[in-house]
């Protein structure tokens, strides 16, 4: 610092009051309830819980919940990706293609409202965000890489779904207080075995920032912290099935995430948001694999249980259960059987199915390498119960993709059984919406109504806190006379660089964070750096960055110090 003198700079006094009243004004409103769990079965339709139900030989947990229903379509499409299907529950807006928690680009839908221009890519506040910022704690569990679609637009504001890199950085500087799933990979450089091209560690992030870090399920039983990132995979975690035959140890069940989760958000008095996915049915639902189906909807049912015996317990929850769109068209029923229906009887459909013990992946990781016939005929007869392959079944086994094999073991099933398929892809039906807290069935619903349930249960306005978090970067600080740009002389990690005078910010794009400092005499400087209520996010296909109004105030404060103390003009060095 060339020996000037660095002032512990902190705001005055009055200044501080005034935020306050501010944040309590802000957090006044009450709903009719504390807590909500959305719990979200990716790619589950009405036959996706039939066939598990008759396979379970009992209700389901579901059957407990009023039962309504949900429009899944997206602002371009008829057929929704997750990525806007959960933005739109998430925030109560519509959007298109890959966008995660953004306005959408492309609005082709009759009924669906475009947004003007300039707002095109705009991040709005989910329900995650609004309940953070009233004081809730939050937390996300999935059974993928939690930097998935469905639970990335929960947790982050980007144009492209499969960013991964870019969706773990924001969900890390976000601050949610639980994280539970898969994706280790993403937050550890390419040199330690990760998948991070910017040679950030996130995990020592985290540490830093006082969360515990786990990686299996007795760490997270035993954890007794308050804030806790579980990641059990380096990327997805696996079929429940699978799991409880090779990983019992390392990976907890989605039930068991769920009710850590529950534990560790439940002691704050202000209540939670929480948010868990059965990821994986969806996928199952690509392959046509109804094994994989029946796995992750069973797991998922559990889960839904144990946040049913939350709620009747502490009678201030809302929970809500449904899937983001159908996969696969599944039916109970298949072509051949449709000559005599009245025929298909219960042991056609399960009697194939209750012979498999393990799902494609892990038939794949009990054959190994060994993709001889005679392995492959013995492990499809002793784990998948098919004893009569053909030659021309084992040869695809033999030649088929790595981590693909439920796309070919699944058709194998459900020719064995009466089960069909319409697709590989996205279905666009209304699918079933459960709930339990309401004491009403609350009918045919838009998506995007989800996220309004949501906002109205718990109290908070999405409205609001949109306008408190994703305020254009040029736009407020033009109104102060200040310069505004995008810095990347670190090309992987740009910063936004806005000055007057003799005041200089910093505030790193999908971060929390930033840096002030005024330069107010040769030997006198003001410096503070600020963990923000919001991350920054930049609309990358417009250059737009969006900044939490909280940056706003902390810059104009610095300026009004710089002003009393008649400073001069001088650069921030990173």
């Amino acid at each position: 610092m060339n020996g000037s003198r660095i002032w512990n700079w902190r705001p005055k006094r009055g200044f501080l009051v005034i935020a306050l009243l501010f944040l309590l004004l802000f957090s006044a409103r009450t709903g009719q309830g504390k807590n909500v769990i959305v719990l979200v079965s990716d790619g589950m339709g009405s036959a996706h819980t039939t066939i598990t139900r008759w396979y379970k030989g009992a209700p389901l947990a579901l059957d407990q919940m009023d039962l309504g229903a949900v429009r899944t379509y997206s602002a371009d499409s008829l057929v929704t990706d997750s990525a806007p299907a959960a933005t739109a529950f998430a925030t109560g807006h519509k959007s298109s293609g890959k966008l995660l928690g953004v306005l959408p680009n492309e609005v082709t839908i009759p009924g669906v409202l475009a947004p003007p221009e300039d707002l095109k890519y705009k991040p709005v506040a989910t329900i995650l965000d609004a309940a953070k910022l009233y004081g809730k704690s939050v937390g996300l569990v999935a059974t993928s890489n939690v930097q998935h679609a469905t639970p990335a637009a929960y947790s982050s504001h980007w144009h492209d779904r499969w960013d991964y890199q870019e969706i773990a950085k924001q969900q890390v500087y976000l601050g949610m207080d639980v994280v539970l799933g898969g994706g280790k990979r993403y937050l550890i450089p390419r040199e330690l075995g990760g998948a991070r091209s910017d040679q950030t560690n996130l995990i020592d992030t985290l540490r830093s920032r006082g969360y515990a870090f786990v990686e299996t399920r007795d760490e997270l039983m035993k954890s007794r912290a308050k804030k806790v990132w579980g990641l059990f995979a380096d990327d997805a975690m696996a079929y429940e099935f699978d799991r409880k035959y090779f990983f019992p140890k390392k990976e907890p069940s989605l039930a068991e995430m769920t009710r850590k989760a529950i534990e560790i958000l439940s002691t704050n008095p202000r209540g939670f948001f929480l948010f868990v996915e059965a990821s994986k049915v969806d996928w199952a639902s690509h392959a046509n694999d109804p094994i994989g189906v029946i796995s992750d909807v069973l797991a998922f049912d559990d889960a839904v249980r144990v946040a049913i015996d939350f709620a009747r317990r502490d009678g201030k929850t809302l929970v809500l259960a449904f899937a983001d769109h159908g996969t696969g068209g599944m039916t109970l029923g298949r072509r051949g059987s449709e000559r005599d229906p009245s025929r298909v009887s219960l042991d056609a459909l399960l009697a194939p199915l209750k012979k498999a013990r393990l799902t494609g992946e892990g038939v794949e990781q009990r054959l190994r390498d060994d993709l001889s016939e005679a392995n492959i005929r013995k492990v499809m007869a002793q784990v998948y119960g098919i004893d009569d392959l053909r030659s021309e079944e084992v040869a695809q086994i033999q030649t088929h993709k790595r981590g693909r094999l439920n796309a070919v073991i699944g058709p194998m099933m459900s020719k064995r059984s009466v089960i069909g398929w319409a697709t590989t892809g996205h279905t666009g039906e209304d699918l079933f919406l459960y709930s339990f807290g309401t004491g009403r069935s609350i009918g045919l619903i838009e998506n995007t109504e989800i996220a309004r349930l949501c906002a109205n249960y718990l109290g908070v306005d999405l409205e609001a806190a949109d306008k408190r978090l994703y305020r254009e970067a040029q736009t407020v600080f033009k109104t102060l006379g200040a310069s505004v740009r995008i810095d990347r002389t670190v090309k992987e990690n740009p910063v936004l660089r806005v000055e007057k005078g003799s005041v200089t910010a910093l505030l790193p794009l999908s971060k929390d964070l930033m840096k002030v400092r005024a330069v107010v005499s040769n030997s006198n400087v003001l410096e503070a750096e600020y963990e923000l209520e919001g991350i920054v996010v930049m609309a990358a296909p417009t250059g737009k960055v969006y900044v939490p109004e909280h940056a706003l105030i902390v810059f104009q404060s610095m300026l009004h110090h710089a002003e009393e103390r008649d400073g001069a003009p001088a650069p921030l060095d990173k």
